[in-house]
């Protein structure tokens, strides 16, 4: 009996040891903003809490992708109940992937700080439903993370510091999704594909007008999305969130795009591909962006994005096996279908109302210029009814094609169609191939704009030629559930295509041309011998002064209508072959 009772007391004291050493070892989960609410975590922080927080809690695992524009390395941080970290293997067991991105504008860091807390919470009270996987990008923009400053978000309340909007190359990442210059956006597309979440989200803060809340909300436009997915999101899920976070003392309002002041009525943004939420919607992924407001007090901030996480996670919980289906419909539906939107325009038509939550806006002097400023006055709050514009409808559609042949010599378009899935094929041999070919006819172009020269309001020409491809020339089938993706970058009147991001503008150059003096003969010779393109000319001279003032003008005229202007000028080098005999 002692020796029983002896063993017992051992058995006791080593118990006692053993929780007191776990207890000693237990790293400090602390987070910087727990330890001063107006302090935000570095890079290098949040990257340390995150590598012992994985170290603690096997649920939790640090992964390390391709480095970005600064030379480190994109981190992801993934938190999976059961311990697996294979994605493939996840989708397998019918979890729900949520992708969450913070620090995209460093200077509005409230996801990086809810983030770490979020996921320590949920570790220590093991509260991550078992449906669920979270993915964490901790900080996106790590350049301008590093580029630390206490004054270039003018208008903020808090952090005491933050980092900068531009990263290592001055780029701002939430316009590089679709173009993807920047490394970082490349590491994205690398994560995005692997991961295939069902939603997304991307943590941000507002500038603009004032108002009472805290937490503003952009949704993937919902007329944009596939359309089951886009009906399921507008009436079902974003009404539940905006009910979640009403119940967590958090009420929110759409994100505030006014028209001129918010209490005139509000715009929804029209996320194009450039954007996080725009680029998710190519994939079927419903994506949100919380704007929390820039002039609440930045542990506010914090705070309710951190609900605004919890509400996302709570409601995909419920939702988990009616997401799962409406999305494997939607990349059904989007591998068939014929008709493709590729632009839209506001749908004034379309007016609902919303209960907003205000400031008067008023007009006094201004101390600076004298003239009428505006404010919004914090002692006359309101509540009222105002207009949304919630709507946006297609001004451009196209047929989609059998395939599209891509000549290889555009390695940097074939490079971003590989890093973001699309299937291809390449030809054999050289092959004389008939299909669709446009023409670039008209187009604007706007000032520097994000490393590029933006081009918009393209015209083209459609025609049917026969021209040479050669072995190794790229060939895209359109049976895919990428098709939008295809779609919207390689049909250049779509506003985020290659095209517009200058990718051909190479073809746009004329590369021969004449002298005059010499061509002057040729030329006069081809207007006795063609009366048609004489009374072209005289018909262009008189609708057009300019025209009929420039010698040079007007042989230019002529010679583009000679056999020797080159046929290539202008002509956009994706061919389109709509039918599949077409194609060898």
């Amino acid at each position: 009996m002692r020796t029983i009772l002896f063993s017992l007391l051992l058995l006791l004291a080593a118990c006692a040891t053993t929780n007191t050493t776990t207890m000693n070892t237990m790293p400090d989960l602390t987070t910087p903003h727990e330890r001063n609410p107006n302090i935000t975590a570095t890079y290098d922080e949040a990257i340390d809490f995150y590598g012992k927080l994985a170290d603690t809690y096997a649920e939790i695992k640090l992964l390390e992708y391709a480095k970005t524009d600064v030379g480190k390395p994109l981190h992801l941080v993934v938190f999976s109940a059961d311990g697996d970290f294979d994605a493939a293997s996840l989708r397998q067991k019918n979890k729900r992937i949520i992708l969450i991105n913070n620090g995209i504008h460093p200077g509005e860091p409230c996801g990086v700080d809810a983030s770490m807390m979020l996921l320590r919470d949920y570790a220590r009270e093991k509260k991550l439903p078992e449906n669920i996987v979270l993915a964490v990008i901790p900080v996106y923009n790590i350049g301008g993370a590093l580029n630390r400053n206490a004054h270039t978000r003018a208008n903020q309340d808090g952090p005491e510091s933050y980092g900068f909007r531009g990263n290592a190359r001055n780029l701002d990442l939430n316009r590089d999704f679709v173009k993807a210059d920047s490394r970082n956006a490349r590491a994205f597309t690398q994560i995005y594909h692997e991961w295939q979440p069902d939603i997304f989200i991307d943590n941000h803060t507002s500038n603009g007008a004032d108002y009472q809340y805290t937490m503003t909300m952009i949704a993937t436009q919902h007329n944009k999305l596939e359309s089951t997915l886009g009906t399921y999101l507008n009436d079902e899920l974003i009404p539940r969130l905006y009910a979640g976070m009403k119940a967590r003392n958090w009420e929110m309002t759409p994100y505030v795009y006014a028209r001129t002041t918010p209490d005139e009525g509000i715009i929804a943004f029209l996320d194009l591909p450039r954007y996080s939420s725009g680029y998710t919607a190519l994939f079927n992924t419903i994506g949100f962006i919380p704007e929390t407001h820039m002039l609440k007090p930045f542990t506010d901030r914090v705070a309710s994005t951190r609900a605004f996480m919890e509400s996302v996670i709570s409601e995909v919980e419920k939702d988990s096996e009616r997401i799962a289906e409406l999305r494997r419909q939607a990349n059904e539906n989007v591998r068939t279908q014929t008709t493709f939107d590729i632009n839209w325009e506001l749908d004034t038509e379309r007016v609902e109302m919303l209960n907003f939550k205000g400031y008067e806006a008023k007009q006094k002097p201004s101390e600076v210029s004298g003239l009428d400023r505006l404010y919004y006055d914090h002692d006359a709050p309101f509540e009222k009814e105002i207009p949304f514009l919630n709507n946006y409808k297609s001004n451009l559609s196209v047929e989609k094609p059998y395939a599209y042949i891509i000549p290889q010599a555009w390695r940097e378009v074939i490079e971003r169609l590989e890093w973001n899935g699309v299937e291809m094929t390449q030809l054999t041999e050289d092959e004389i191939i008939e299909g669709e070919v446009y023409f670039i006819r008209d187009f604007d172009t706007r000032n520097a704009y994000e490393g590029h020269y933006l081009h918009s309001n393209v015209e083209v020409e459609k025609r049917v030629m026969q021209l040479p491809f050669f072995a190794g020339d790229y060939v895209v089938k359109t049976n895919q559930i990428t098709n939008r993706y295809i779609i919207e970058t390689l049909e250049p009147q779509a506003p985020d295509s290659w095209f517009a991001w200058n990718f051909f503008d190479s073809v746009l150059m004329q590369k021969e041309y004449f002298s005059p003096y010499i061509f002057e003969d040729e030329a006069a010779e081809m207007l006795r011998n063609n009366p048609e393109l004489k009374a072209e000319l005289e018909e262009q001279k008189k609708s057009d002064e300019k025209f009929a003032k420039s010698a040079y003008a007007q042989l230019d005229f002529i010679y583009k209508k000679s056999k020797h202007y080159e046929p290539t000028h202008r002509r956009y080098p994706v061919m389109r072959v709509v039918k599949s005999s077409k194609l060898p």
